[in-house]
C-alpha cells in the first residue's frame, strides 16, 4: 500500500470538469493548499466530460425551449434566464483564465456556433413566436431573430428546409452569439494548469471507500486499476465529481445528507456524420420541441460539434439502458446504489414517471430505421448511409424527496454535502458542464463560509458579474457579453 504522509488539504476524486474546474478555483484563491486528483482512468476527461459523452456542449438556454415552457398561454423564462446567467459566470471566468494565460488559445476548447430553436405545426409556431417576444427585449439574449419564412430559415440552417412540404407550418428563432464548448479539451487544460502550479494527478486510481477520522479528516481508500494494489491518503476536504460514480461514493461515506437519493442511468445515442459536404450545410446548434409526454432529456437537437479543429454533426438524443453508471462502470452499478433509504423514492418515483419510463421502453425498441425518420423530421433529405450511430456517455438521473415529502426526479445538478462543510458531491446531469463555474462557486460558498469574505475581492476580480445578476443590468450585461465575446473570439 502507498504510504500515508501528512493530509492533503484538498482531494478531487474524477478528472472532470467539475473537479478541475472547482481545483482551479482553489489554487488561485489558495495557492499554498495542497490538491491531489484522483481518476480512475488512465486519462483524464474520458467520461462525462469526453467531448461526444457530452453531447449538449454550450447549454446558454440561447435554444434549449424545455428551459422557457409555457404555462397557462404565457412563456415562463425563469429557468431560461437562470441558466444563461450561470453560462456567462462560466464565460468570464473562461476568459479570466485565457487573460492571465492559465488557458490557451480559446479556439482550442470553444468556438462559435449560433443557436437555432426550430419547430413545425401551427401550435408549436404561436409557441415559438410568444417565446421570441418573451426574449427579444431580455439583456441576456440580444439579437434573437424570429422567421416563419423558409428561404430565411434556409439561409440560417440548410438542411432543414429541402424535401420539406411548403404547407407545413414552420418558424425559427437564432442567435448568433452561442458557442459550442469541448469540455474533454478544457478539463485537460485546466488540469495540465493545475499540475503545473503544483497539484498532484494519479490516474488509474479507483476511489473504494471514504470514512471520516476522529482528527476531522478524511481516509480516502481505493486501488490501483493496474495491478491492484491498495492506495490510501487522508484529505481535509473532499469533493466528489466522479460523475455516476458519486451516489456510490457519497453513500459510502455515511454523510446524512446522502440519505433517500437514489439514481437511474440512462444510456445516450446519436446519431453523427463528419462527410464534409453535409457538415458545412449546417452550422448550428439546432434545438425542436420534445414530443408531447416525453421528458425534457428526450428534446430532439442537431448540432454542429467541434472537436480538436475537427467539425461534425450530431443528432439526438435515442435512449439506451445499461445498469452502469458510468461507461465504464460495472453492470451492478444500479443494484448496488439500493439502500433501505432510497428504495422507496426510487420506486415512487418510477410510478409517478410513467412517462419517462415509456419514454425509454419505446426508445430501446426502436429501430435502426425509426431513428432515421426523427432525424428526417429535422433534415428531410438526410440518407441513412450518411450516419452512423455512436453511444454517449452514461448519466445517471436522480431521484429524492421534495420540500413535500413526495418523490421526484430531479433533472438538473445537485451538490450534496455534509453538514461540517468537509464533504461535497455532484449529483445530476444538464446543464451540468456548462455551468461548472458557478456550481462550483456554490460548493465554495457551502464548504467554506468561514472563508468567503476574504476570497470575494479575489473572485470579483476572475468574474466581474460576481455576487450581482446580469439581468438586473442592461448595460453591464452588454458590457459583460461583449468583452468575453472579444476574448473568447464569439460573436456577440
Amino acid at each position: 500500500m502507498e504510504a500515508v504522509s501528512e493530509p492533503v488539504d484538498v482531494v478531487l476524486i474524477g478528472g472532470g470538469v467539475m473537479s478541475a474546474t472547482l481545483g482551479s478555483l482553489l489554487q488561485q484563491l489558495e495557492p499554498e493548499w495542497s490538491i491531489t486528483i484522483l481518476e480512475a482512468l488512465p486519462s483524464i476527461a474520458q467520461e462525462s466530460s469526453n467531448p461526444w459523452n457530452n453531447a449538449g456542449t454550450g447549454h446558454s438556454a440561447l435554444c434549449e425551449l424545455n428551459y422557457s415552457p409555457e404555462k397557462n398561454g404565457v412563456i415562463d423564462i425563469t429557468n431560461a434566464v437562470k441558466v444563461n446567467e450561470q453560462f456567462q459566470v462560466s464565460r468570464q471566468y473562461w476568459s479570466h483564465l485565457v487573460q492571465e494565460g492559465l488557458l490557451p488559445e480559446p479556439d482550442k476548447f470553444i468556438n462559435p456556433v449560433p443557436h437555432l430553436s426550430f419547430v413545425w405545426g401551427a401550435d408549436n409556431v404561436e409557441y415559438l413566436r410568444k417565446r421570441y417576444e418573451a426574449l427579444k427585449d431580455h439583456p441576456l439574449f440580444p439579437g434573437i431573430e424570429f422567421t416563419e419564412d423558409a428561404r430565411v430559415i434556409r439561409s440560417w440552417a440548410p438542411l432543414l428546409i429541402p424535401g420539406r412540404s411548403k404547407k407545413q407550418p414552420i418558424a425559427a428563432t437564432r442567435i448568433v452569439g452561442g458557442s459550442d464548448v469541448d469540455f474533454g479539451s478544457l478539463t485537460t487544460h485546466l488540469v495540465e494548469g493545475l499540475v503545473e502550479r503544483g497539484a498532484t494527478l494519479r490516474t488509474e486510481r479507483r476511489v473504494t471507500g471514504l470514512k471520516r477520522l476522529a482528527d476531522g479528516t478524511w481516509r480516502v481508500r481505493g486501488r490501483h486499476t493496474v495491478g491492484n494494489t491498495p492506495f490510501e491518503l487522508h484529505a481535509r476536504f473532499v469533493f466528489v465529481g466522479a460523475g455516476g460514480a458519486a451516489l456510490g461514493l457519497l453513500q459510502k461515506s455515511g454523510i446524512r445528507e446522502i440519505r433517500g437519493y437514489g439514481g437511474f442511468p440512462i444510456s445516450g445515442q446519436f446519431l453523427r456524420t463528419d462527410d464534409p459536404e453535409i457538415v458545412a450545410r449546417h452550422q448550428g446548434k439546432v434545438y425542436g420541441k420534445a414530443a408531447v409526454g416525453s421528458p425534457p432529456m428526450s428534446v430532439p437537437h442537431l448540432d454542429t460539434r467541434v472537436v480538436d479543429g475537427q467539425a461534425s454533426l450530431l443528432f439526438g438524443p435515442y435512449a439506451g439502458f445499461s445498469p452502469k453508471f458510468l461507461k465504464s462502470g460495472t453492470w451492478f452499478d444500479l443494484f448496488g446504489s439500493i439502500r433501505w433509504h432510497n428504495l422507496g423514492t426510487m420506486i415512487a418515483a418510477g410510478v409517478k414517471n410513467l412517462d419517462l419510463v415509456w419514454y425509454l421502453v419505446t426508445e430501446l425498441l426502436a429501430s435502426r430505421r425509426a431513428q432515421h425518420e426523427v432525424l428526417q423530421q429535422f433534415a428531410p433529405t438526410a440518407e441513412q448511409g450518411d450516419w452512423y450511430r455512436i453511444t454517449a456517455g452514461q448519466r445517471v438521473q436522480i431521484m429524492k424527496r421534495g420540500s413535500d415529502g413526495k418523490a421526484v426526479i430531479q433533472f438538473g445538478t445537485e451538490v450534496v454535502s455534509g453538514a461540517d462543510g468537509t464533504i461535497a458531491g455532484l449529483l445530476g446531469a444538464s446543464p451540468g458542464a456548462s455551468t461548472a463555474v458557478p456550481i462550483m462557486l456554490d460548493v465554495l460558498a457551502t464548504c467554506f463560509p468561514d472563508r468567503m469574505a476574504a476570497w470575494t475581492p479575489e473572485l470579483g476580480r476572475m468574474i466581474p458579474s460576481y455576487g450581482t445578476k446580469l439581468s438586473d443590468s442592461p448595460q453591464a450585461a452588454a458590457t459583460e457579453l461583449a468583452e468575453t465575446a472579444k476574448v473568447l473570439g464569439l460573436s456577440v
